[in-house]
């Protein structure tokens, strides 16, 4: 059953192209020309006269019908060497036949043929009226091979044959970069621009090439915006219909920088073509893009949300939506951002650890450490992974666990990427360090943030407080604070830093000054500045608001320690 469908499907073209013999229609594609009757005249007369004629063009022809139909018989055979072999035939028996010679060198390029491909563009653009497009067509494989010096003199032919048409100068313009000759490169661009009465394409097409001249040659790259602008301000007027070239149009704009106009192309395709998902879904990503670096994200956000309502599985939306939210502190929101990024592309490895960052802000540090090992079960280990680890451990308070991860870390980041050890790595491990009871290693950890920068505020009142904390090194202490103060007047954290210091070196109304500083600039209520407040006002002798802040202290967060103080016979 199988043999006979094959065969009947053989006869079905042999028949088919028999028919396109008799009446010298062929393809669209890939066809070659046919002798045409006279109108008016009788077919059969024409052929019989065509078949007694011994002229040569007529054989030629005739030939090229042959080589012709057994190229498609083979094509339909899947016998792509041997169809190529018969199209090729046609096309030297037929060389004016410029639709069969564009088709087939492009078919040979295809099959890396370059050769053969010249063979017969060159055997075409011998003809008397060989058009501008096939001189393009073989400029550009002249520069394939290697034949700068043919491909430009191609190009040249090209362009003086059909000046409005821009392959030509494409092609001669990419030799010449290639030649390392960006002068004459810009030159034929300028030749271009001047051409008039040139369409919509020819010029989005110029000013592309216009911008990748830019790229190419970044000295140049403000001196040839005005002239892209010109083509496309140019191609504005002509208003083209066709959605791609808006979009190329709208495109170039936004590249160029003109983000109102841009703007306004993408919003009129998105209203027009909403329907249609892949014009949609493109113009909407490059409208949150404008909006993303205009730091418009309202708008940004709305064309986000409309990506993932219509594409619930678009990932790369959930990232930018999570990125938005965490710049504005939204971070139960982010992290179901990048939740839903993950799990339509589980092996986005960045993800994981902006997942990971976000809950350890939202202290939901069990959910973290899921989430690194999910991690380092796709991707192999590396410094963020530890980092992050020994992070959510710390906020857990699992501090050996935590100083475990942070040296995995700096031993990771030592043997890839030393970079990684800045100061705020060693502010972490001294401050993970100090939190798991090891002072020395703490001590060593902050000098070397110090070290790394002089002015990291954090740090010198992290350093300072351990120090006053354990009545150490109190001069150099309060020396540490001080500049934390002053370069951040209004924390809380350091004031209460700065008055307890003082409180250590028996300096209690100073120390006050400052801790009721503290307290007026803490943005929530905090159980150890009232702790320290109760402390110094204990020791200026004044029971009654030492009790009224430990109290404080108590009713924020429960402590044995302020307890006793509290229940203290001296405290009454």
């Amino acid at each position: 059953m199988h043999h006979m469908s094959h065969r009947c499907e053989f006869w079905i073209a042999v028949l088919a192209i028999g028919q396109m013999l008799l009446t010298g229609c062929g393809t669209p594609s890939l066809s070659p020309n046919a002798s045409v009757a006279p109108h008016g005249h009788d077919k059969r007369s024409t052929r019989k006269v065509a078949a007694l004629s011994p002229d040569p063009s007529t054989r030629r022809q005739a030939e090229a019908h042959a080589h012709y139909a057994a190229g498609v018989i083979h094509d339909m055979n899947d016998e792509s060497d041997l169809a190529l072999d018969e199209f090729y035939k046609a096309a030297m028996a037929d060389p004016g036949n410029e639709p069969l010679v564009l088709e087939l060198s492009r078919r040979f390029l295809q099959a890396k043929q370059t050769g053969k491909a010249l063979e017969v563009l060159t055997n075409a653009t011998a003809m008397p009226n060989a058009s501008g497009t096939l001189f393009a067509r073989l400029g550009m494989v002249y520069s394939q091979a290697g034949k700068n010096d043919l491909a430009i003199g191609a190009n040249r032919t090209a362009i003086k044959k059909m000046p409005r048409f821009l392959a030509g100068y494409q092609n001669l313009f990419q030799v010449q970069i290639q030649n390392s000759q960006p002068g004459e490169a810009l030159n034929t661009l300028e030749r271009a621009a001047k051409q008039p009465e040139t369409d919509a394409e020819f010029l989005i097409g110029l000013a592309e090439l216009f911008s990748n001249f830019g790229r190419t040659v970044p000295a140049k790259n403000e001196a040839i915006k005005p002239l892209a602008l010109d083509a496309l301000t140019r191609a504005v007027k002509l208003n083209p219909a066709n959605p791609v070239l808006r979009l190329r149009l709208a495109d170039g704009l936004n590249l160029m920088g003109d983000i109102r106009r841009a703007t306004e192309i993408y919003l009129q395709l998105l209203t027009k073509y909403a329907d249609f998902p892949r014009v949609r879904d493109d113009v909407r990503a490059r409208l949150a893009d404008i909006y993303l670096r205009g730091s418009d994200q309202k708008h940004a956000v709305e064309q986000l949300e409309a990506m993932v309502r219509d594409d619930p599985a678009n990932a790369d939306a959930y990232l930018h939506l999570g990125r938005l939210a965490f710049e504005e502190n939204k971070f139960d929101q982010a992290a179901e951002y990048f939740q839903k990024a993950l799990l339509f592309r589980p092996d986005f490895q960045s993800t994981y650890y902006v997942l990971a960052r976000v809950q350890i802000i939202l202290e939901k540090n069990q959910e973290a450490l899921a989430t690194l090992e999910k991690a380092r079960a796709k991707f192999p280990e590396n410094f963020l992974t530890e980092f992050l680890s020994g992070l959510a451990y710390s906020g857990r308070k699992e501090y050996a666990q935590a100083v475990k991860h942070f040296t995995a870390a700096e031993v990771i980041a030592r043997a890839t990427d030393p970079k990684q050890l800045d100061e705020n790595f060693y502010f972490q491990l001294g401050a993970v360090y100090e939190r798991n009871g090891d002072y020395q290693q703490s001590e060593i950890y902050f000098q070397k943030c110090l070290e790394m920068s002089p002015d990291f505020a954090a740090s010198l009142n992290y350093l300072g407080y351990m120090w006053a904390d354990r009545g150490v090194k109190l001069d150099q202490a309060r020396q540490m604070i001080e500049k934390a103060v002053k370069l951040e007047p209004k924390s809380a954290e350091f004031l209460d830093s700065l008055g307890w210091v003082l409180f250590k070196l028996d300096q209690p109304q100073p120390a006050l000054e400052q801790m009721l500083k503290a307290v007026e600039f803490a943005k929530k209520p905090d159980a150890t500045l009232y702790d320290h407040l109760g402390d110094i006002y204990s020791a200026l002798k004044q029971p009654e608001k030492a009790r009224e802040a430990w109290r404080k202290s108590l009713s924020i967060e429960p402590n044995e320690q302020i307890q006793k103080k509290l229940d203290s016979p001296t405290a009454k």
